[in-house]
């Protein structure tokens, strides 16, 4: 019986590597900022009283949108 281990990524050499490396942070920097706006549409659909529940003011919600 013979395995083939399928959690390995293969190394990439050269410009491949590079060139993926800026996909990733790119894919990544979109994915913080999404999770950011998602975030602060939430907390924005709040009420004033809601937001004093969880211990936040409306000014707050920047903040812990870049969290």
């Amino acid at each position: 019986m013979s395995a083939f281990d399928t959690t390995r990524i293969p190394s990439a050499t050269g410009s491949a590597a590079r060139i993926g490396s800026v996909f990733a942070s790119a894919f990544g920097a979109l994915n913080s900022w999404n999770d950011a706006r998602v975030t602060r549409k939430s907390l924005s659909a709040l009420s004033d009283r809601e937001l004093s529940d969880i211990g936040l003011c409306r000014g707050d919600i920047d903040t812990v949108a870049k969290r």
